[in-house]
């Protein structure tokens, strides 16, 4: 018998179990990496703007706390002691964005720690940042700082992780880090999230509610779709993996939508499709045979029914044992020529700069659309 049920059932309440609920930070306890994990819209940052305000908080209590915030001895200095820089106090946080992320909150004031639903003002105590190397800039010029939210951790380079457990295990700091690990098609976003679950010293998992108009179910994935004509359509397996944008409903047939999804209720059509045949094609043209690659682009974009992407999903989700029209109104979403590109080019590295460019004077595809797509993907490519 728990603490917590012992005083209930000693005060005459009948045997209850005893949830508890999301509780005050610690900022006592040292050298933690916390990653606080979970699908779009299931509460990560809004987690981080909770940090925030217990951290107000706490600073306002006495010097005997500092003590404990501070390390009580244990936290090093993060230079050499003739530097004059004393030892950082957890209490102190700040936050740090991705440089992805600027779009994002073009409505919120500059320092904001923006979640769905609120914002807090960090004032000084916020940075934007691009990589593990910013970041290490941005720690040694705030060493009083002892609590640092990163958010979006996996969006950064390998060295992240590395870097947030040397700084912990030397100086007691603190990193709670909200951030995706799977992606929208349920796979480790990347190796930077893979090496955050190994280095993490704490994982904080959170979930919604499937956010499908008929479920109530407990939901983990990232669901990715498109709205055309009001129709609600599910990306495509290839869709451009990293797609930067805001977190309001768009009703551009070009631009992403997200929510909550059960396993059910969580669509992902045509990734038989991308391992039978797309990728396929891509490899061919990487030993220098472009042209089958070129019929099926050219197909999917002028003749859509003669693709083998077509007969794909028709023999999958018509004329399979369970027929599925919400698959096929994947196929409703445009640019589907230039998602396929993208994938292969930027992801999958099997075309050339010079086969892209190829392709796209050719079939006479979407710059505007592939220009913003391959540097949202880190591989920008003049067309």
């Amino acid at each position: 018998m728990d603490t917590h049920t012992g005083l209930y059932k000693s005060l005459g309440f009948p045997s209850v179990t005893v949830h508890e609920a999301n509780s005050h930070f610690d900022f006592v306890a040292p050298s933690r990496t916390i990653l606080v994990i979970g699908p779009m819209g299931s509460g990560k940052t809004e987690y981080a703007a909770r940090l925030w305000r217990d951290a107000a908080v706490a600073r306002k209590k006495g010097s005997a706390i500092s003590y404990l915030t501070s390390g009580g001895g244990t936290q090093k200095e993060l230079f050499e002691p003739e530097s004059g820089i004393g030892t950082a106090d957890r209490r102190n946080t700040f936050f740090v964005r991705n440089a992805l992320d600027r779009s994002r909150f073009r409505d919120y004031p500059e320092d904001a720690l923006a979640y769905r639903g609120g914002y807090e003002r960090c004032g000084r105590c916020i940075a934007t940042i691009s990589n593990s190397f910013d970041l290490e800039e941005t720690i040694k010029n705030n060493p009083h700082i002892g609590t640092w939210i990163i958010d979006e951790a996996a969006f950064y380079d390998e060295r992240l992780a590395y870097l947030v457990k040397r700084e912990s295990e030397q100086r007691g700091l603190v990193f709670v880090m909200p951030t995706l690990l799977l992606n929208f098609r349920g796979e480790m976003f990347n190796a930077t999230a893979r090496l955050l679950m190994e280095t993490s010293t704490d994982i904080y998992p959170l979930s919604a509610y499937c956010e499908h108009d008929e479920c109530l179910e407990s939901a983990h994935n990232t669901y990715r779709y498109y709205t055309v004509d009001g129709v609600e359509c599910p990306a495509l397996f290839f869709d451009p993996l990293i797609i930067v944008g805001g977190d309001r409903e768009k009703n551009d047939p070009r631009e992403p939508n997200y929510c909550t999804r059960c396993d059910a209720h969580h669509y992902l059509p045509g990734k038989q499709y991308t391992y039978f045949v797309l990728k396929p094609l891509g490899e061919r043209a990487s030993v220098g045979d472009l042209e089958p690659l070129e019929k099926e682009l050219r197909a999917v974009k002028m003749d859509p029914e003669e693709s083998e992407l077509y007969r794909s999903f028709r023999a999958n989700y018509l004329d399979g044992p369970k027929p599925s029209i919400e698959h096929m109104n994947a196929l409703k979403v445009p640019l589907i020529a230039e998602r396929a590109l993208v994938y292969l080019f930027a992801e999958q590295n099997l075309l050339s700069a010079e086969q892209t460019r190829l392709l796209v004077d050719t079939l006479d595809l979407d710059r505007e659309y592939l220009t913003k797509r391959l540097s949202d993907n880190k591989r920008p490519l003049a067309l």
